[in-house]
């Protein structure tokens, strides 16, 4: 194999709670070595980071690109390419396409369109039913990121509502079971209530009374009592009330914890005063709540509590959107602009870059154990992000990535660009460019 190498000069790398001036050689793969005023070989390609930040690539534990069956809202290819361009170099996809991803040949196809078109580095999720608790215990841990169960409203069969089913489900497996909280039963009943009132024209304001904090609540605490008592490895997906922030424990080290939780992009940064301005353009389950619900997840990000940031990239065509709020569908399309978000919250004082990094890179490869990468060490996949936190720009349609070509930070003026991504050694875009180097891999786990 032709060996490759690649020199990063004048860098302020942000990695383990620390920020330093150095170099960063690679070759081929990997990072070969760290240190200041690295003398280049002679067949080196440079790459001049002019002082600005080089991070660790953005490990994206939660997003759903659509394919198969969606694909008219998103592909595997057109979402991990904005992933690309949004410093977002890995992600963990969900098992809610159509079909859907409960048997392990269905899995294995979805693994066989990423190893054709994907951008980004990529694992999925298989998904658990009430009924395939014997493909579940097919999964191989080691190449496969974790098991996903929704506990509240999902497509098709996909709603795990039989407790007992649950409880052996969280007996049987040493995978990472990640869920989605809310209760349908409580979900069903408010809807019921506001549908007598207003028909299928319910006000998107009451998006967050009907998809209630008892709702949230209700379900995560007792996932959370279930995992306690089974001994299973729980991950709790997009936090959005103050009252959950109890459920949760700083008390241990990250590698040391058995129920983790994950908070996303739009929850920190929208609340229920965006509903007039945004609609049902940041409708998402479960739903954006007030703003003293998002200071306490900042509260709780900040202290350790909540453990990862994701985003819950979900795309919807605008004209989905745009339906009345029983009709329009939940979720959007977030893994462009997740870190430059992420970067204005730096820039406002509300979190250090070192945080960032620990909450975006860090910790997911930390919790689902993903082999050598998340960091910037000699010996690891050099999935690597420059960012200029001074070069400004206006999120507008005709710069927006992904294929149902609408954002809800349309309008917002970012401070912070992402300038170079690197993917496993090889530049695969810089400054608006994405390269035609096939690099993305199948992320493997050490379990």
């Amino acid at each position: 194999m032709k060996t490759t190498t690649l020199l990063i000069k004048n860098a302020k790398i942000v990695n383990e709670g620390r920020i330093f001036n150095s170099d960063i050689l690679i070759e081929n793969e990997l990072i070969i070595q760290i240190a200041p005023n690295i003398t280049p070989p002679k067949t080196v390609r440079t790459v001049d980071a002019q002082n600005n930040f080089v991070l660790p690539g953005v490990i994206d534990d939660q997003v759903h690109f659509r394919e198969p069956g969606l694909t008219h809202k998103g592909t595997i290819k057109t979402e991990s390419r904005a992933a690309i361009a949004g410093g977002i170099t890995s992600f963990i996809e969900m098992p809610n396409t159509n079909p859907q991803t409960t048997t392990i040949e269905k899995l294995e196809a979805k693994f066989a369109i990423a190893a054709k078109t994907s951008f980004a580095n990529y694992s999925f999720m298989f998904g658990g039913t009430n009924n395939n608790l014997e493909e579940i215990l097919k999964v191989n841990p080691k190449n496969v990121a974790g098991l996903k169960l929704f506990l509240g409203s999902s497509t098709g069969n996909m709603l795990v509502d039989n407790l007992e089913v649950l409880e052996k489900i969280f007996l049987s497996t040493d995978l990472i079971i990640s869920v989605h909280c809310e209760d349908e039963t409580t979900i069903q009943t408010n809807l019921k209530k506001y549908k007598e009132t207003y028909g299928d024209n319910i006000p998107i304001q009451y998006h967050p009374h009907i998809r209630s904090e008892d709702a949230c609540y209700v379900s995560s605490s007792k996932a959370i009592a279930l995992a306690k008592k089974t001994g299973a490895r729980l991950h709790v997906f997009h936090l959005s009330t103050a009252k959950e922030m109890e459920l949760f424990s700083n008390e241990l080290e990250l590698k040391d914890k058995k129920i983790t939780a994950e908070v996303c992009i739009h929850h920190l940064w929208f609340s229920d005063k965006d509903y007039n301005t945004k609609g049902t353009l940041i409708k998402w389950n479960p739903a954006v709540k007030t703003v003293s619900d998002r200071d306490k997840l900042w509260e709780a990000l900040l202290d350790d509590r909540i453990d990862v940031i994701a985003t819950d990239h979900a795309p919807h065509t605008l004209q989905e959107k745009e339906n009345n709020y029983v009709n329009a569908p939940s979720g959007g399309p977030l893994v462009q602009h997740a870190l430059p978000a992420m970067m204005e919250a730096y820039h406002k004082g509300k979190i250090t870059i070192e945080k960032l990094v620990e909450k975006m890179c860090h910790n997911p490869a930390i919790l689902f154990q993903i082999e050598k990468r998340g960091f910037i060490k000699e010996g690891y996949f050099a999935d690597l992000v420059i960012v200029n936190p001074n070069k400004p720009w206006l999120v507008e349609k005709n710069n927006v990535l992904c294929k149902s070509g609408w954002s809800p930070f349309e309008g917002t003026t970012f401070k912070s660009s992402i300038t170079h991504t690197f993917l496993n050694g090889s530049l695969v875009y810089e400054n608006d460019k994405f390269y035609d180097i096939k690099a993305a891999k199948r992320l493997t786990f050490n379990r």
